[in-house]
């Protein structure tokens, strides 16, 4: 059994046909290299590897060193979304930037010094050159010499519906204390968003609130507190200490926890120049801008507390004489553990764990619904997952792309029963696949059944279901108007779109949760999925349906920690074997333009290049640019865009869809998304769009394509993960090509690299309200 999967014929899927003269040399030397060998993995030019946790609007990724626009624009609020509006205040306001009257700011080109450092890292975050998070990271990789690539600068954003932008007073206010502070004044509006109304003096009388800026990091806040505070400023100013320990929670749920343990905060304070850590986290909570909370270790044994002494004060606690008698007994103290949490994602939790409770307690005790049939005339894949859901109001479902089938016949079996059953999917590409699953979820269609019909509004994207632009609205009171609701793609629930789902759900209605445990995690912060399954508080139906054919193999066995080998004779496998990052910029280009096209027939616009991370010489805008050059030559008219141009539009933090240029206009780029036409303001063109031949892995997840080039150049060893292979491996339906030039950093990833773990409180929470299940 090999370490790595292995081509059955030349390295790529033409043979040797290429008609590239210098490919020749290559194809010969990987003819002579072992099966599914790496060759060398010299580097000539080695770049930063930007983390994959780069989420759909570039948001929030993963917390590995990536990158991580944190400023997307959020989808219209609908009403129920506003009932959320209080607890997510804080969230929209760091997500979205408003607009200054007049002109875009194109400030700081001949700025140096402190200012030139600051402007530059709040660029660099919002370009998605530098992670939003690295501080709960594994240790960092050597640095590396970045890539030449277009710095992406900071614009003012129109601010949303509703929402009424910074005063003139209040922008001219910020640009005073900036200005003072030695700041560059293109971080005026960023400021005004953050700090709101009256931010000028917020800022002047705490100058550290600068580090609610994103991408502002706390050794560039000291220097502007620095400048306007000159000598009362010192490492022990409590302001500090809130305002580190707060952006440190900021950085913690960015790497997706939502909360953290007391100890490993009071460590990064220390790692942070804070003298007094356990003071900051004090006064943090104090201040109302964290909360403290003790979860119960049920796994860890019991101490034993002896009784009090006598005449000791915990003897003589109840003076009403009620507890008499109570202090000569040894106690029983539980041991717990003390997370520190920033509120709104705190909320979020004990929302969903509430929401969750009462679906799971309010299913009518008897139900005329006949469930005993639907089962015993479904296929016998999709019966188990039937009478789960006949007795619960939460269930989870388990299984790769083809146990979608189960989730669809169980759609199809609860509509023919009359009931207002519904599905929703990560993506629109995830509600295409699954309304066609849904014609063939049980053989033939039943004569006057319109599923198949009403495919597209049964499906819906979960952010369409949750806005109403989508699927079947909601009741008088507000809830989904449904009985039964399939969530696809659970994985990638965050835990604030999850509250939010749950919320929205009426009491009655039934819950499954469906998705691939394998792939990457959620963009936002939470393991919802992961949490739920290891809470074991509802029923859980195991699918038995594998992914077919080689690739299925392979990914199949990538799951459980085995890169095995697989026999591939329709070249279904390919691995291309490279030296260096500059080789594989070239062969990926090779396999997309003619190779793959060539050998398989699939246009190079369905063939979808998968790589670690945006930045490096071998990332996303370096794969994108060598694309277009080759496949939709231009000049970028319009923000570096053309017509024809293949992107990847992040309309908000958590998901991207693949798109494709039509034209610009006065109005903005016209893009052409699933079949729907997207106008993006010229505005936010630079912050929510993006070439797209190439994308990360997050950004595909929930995706397929008929073909994946997985790109793994040599810098990209420390990003990899079995989750990220997994997905990466796991989008391509009909081929899979492997630009390897990691050598057997890919085995060990998926023997060794598990996800990195999340702290989060939903499994306290549930077992709190909801007894495990056996």
């Amino acid at each position: 059994m090999s370490t790595e999967p292995s081509t059955t014929g030349t390295d790529e899927p033409g043979g040797g046909g290429d008609t590239t003269a210098s490919a020749a040399p290559d194809d010969a030397a990987a003819g002579a290299a072992p099966e599914g060998s790496a060759g060398d993995s010299e580097t000539a030019d080695t770049a930063e590897v930007d983390n994959e946790a780069d989420s759909e609007a570039e948001a929030g990724a993963e917390v590995q060193a990536g990158a991580a626009e944190t400023s997307g624009a959020a989808p219209e609020v609908s009403e129920a979304q506003a009932e959320l509006a209080a607890q997510r205040l804080e969230r929209e306001r760091i997500e979205r930037r408003k607009a200054e009257k007049g002109a875009p700011i194109t400030s700081g080109a001949k700025l140096s010094g402190t200012a030139a450092d600051l402007l530059a890292a709040v660029r660099a975050v919002e370009g998605g050159q530098k992670p939003t998070a690295t501080v709960f990271d594994g240790p960092e990789p050597t640095p590396r010499r970045p890539a030449e690539e277009p710095v992406r600068r900071p614009q003012p954003m129109t601010p949303p519906a509703g929402a009424a932008a910074p005063s003139g007073e209040t922008v001219d206010a910020v640009r005073a204390v900036l200005a003072e502070g030695g700041a560059p004044e293109a971080l005026v509006p960023q400021v005004a968003e953050a700090l709101g109304e009256g931010a000028g003096a917020r800022l002047r009388e705490d100058p550290w609130q600068l580090l609610r800026v994103p991408g502002v990091r706390p050794e560039q806040a000291d220097g502007f507190a620095r400048a306007l505070l000159g000598a009362e400023c010192g490492p022990d100013d409590e302001r500090r200490g809130r305002a580190v320990t707060v952006w440190l929670l900021e950085q913690a749920a960015v790497a997706g926890h939502t909360a953290l343990e007391a100890p490993a905060l009071v460590a990064a304070l220390g790692q942070r120049a804070v003298p007094d850590p356990d003071e900051a986290v004090q006064s943090t909570v104090a201040e109302g801008e964290a909360l403290v909370f003790q979860d119960a270790l049920d796994d860890a044994p019991a101490a034993t507390r002896s009784a009090p002494a006598p005449g000791s004060a915990s003897a003589h606690t109840d003076t009403d004489g009620e507890g008499e008698g109570e202090g000569d007994e040894a106690e029983e103290e539980r041991p717990v553990r003390v997370l520190i949490g920033l509120e709104r994602y705190a909320l979020a939790e004990e929302s969903l764990a509430d929401g969750l409770a009462r679906l799971m307690n309010s299913l009518p005790k008897e139900d005329p619904t006949d469930w005993a049939s639907a089962a015993a005339s479904a296929p016998r894949s999709a019966a188990e997952l039937i009478r789960a859901v006949a007795g619960h109001g939460l269930v989870l479902h388990t299984g790769g792309e083809a146990a979608r089938a189960e989730p669809a016949a169980l759609v199809t079996a609860a509509r023919s029963l009359g009931l207002r059953a519904y599905a929703a999917t990560h993506s629109a590409d995830g509600r295409r696949r699954f309304a066609s699953q849904l014609g063939s979820a049980d053989g033939e269609p039943a004569e006057g059944d319109d599923t198949v019909e009403a495919g597209d509004t049964v499906v819906a994207t979960l952010a369409g279901l949750l806005s109403g632009a989508e699927g079947p609205g909601r009741d008088v009171d507000g809830a989904l108007d449904l009985d039964l609701l399939v969530v696809l793609d659970a994985p990638q629930l965050d835990v604030e779109t999850a509250a939010l789902l749950a919320e929205s759900l009426p009491d009655g209605a039934r819950l499954v949760l469906s998705g691939d445990p394998g792939v990457l995690w959620s963009a936002g912060p939470g393991r919802v999925f992961a949490d739920l399954l290891a809470a074991r508080a509802c029923p859980q139906v195991a699918s038995r349906t594998p992914d077919p054919g080689p690739i299925g193999e392979l990914v199949s066995g990538i799951g459980i920690g085995e890169l095995n080998q697989v026999d591939a004779p329709g070249k279904e496998v390919v691995i291309v074997p490279v030296r260096d990052a500059g080789e594989a910029v070239h062969r990926t280009a090779q396999l997309v333009v003619d190779s793959v096209p060539r050998a398989f027939g699939i246009p190079a616009e369905q063939v979808q290049v998968i790589t670690p991370g945006h930045g490096g010489a071998a990332g996303t805008r370096a794969l994108n640019a060598a694309l277009k050059e080759r496949l939709n030559p231009g000049p970028g008219r319009f923000g570096g865009f053309d017509p024809g141009d293949r992107v990847a539009h992040s309309p908000a933090p958590g998901r991207t869809t693949p798109g494709r240029v039509v034209k610009a206009d006065a109005e903005g780029l016209h893009l052409e998304c699933a079949g729907v036409a997207v106008v993006v303001p010229k505005e936010r063109v630079e912050q929510t769009v993006r070439h797209g031949w190439a994308l990360t892995a997050h950004q595909a997840v929930g995706h397929r394509w008929p073909a994946a080039v997985v790109v793994l150049p040599g810098d990209a060893a420390q990003a990899l993960t079995r989750p990220w292979v997994y997905t990466a491996f796991g989008r391509a339906e009909r081929h899979l090509s492997v630009v390897h030039g990691v050598e057997q950093a890919l085995p060990r990833a998926v023997a060794e690299i598990p996800p990195k773990p999340r702290t989060t409180r939903l499994p306290a929470l549930l077992k709190a309200q909801v007894p495990p299940t056996d």
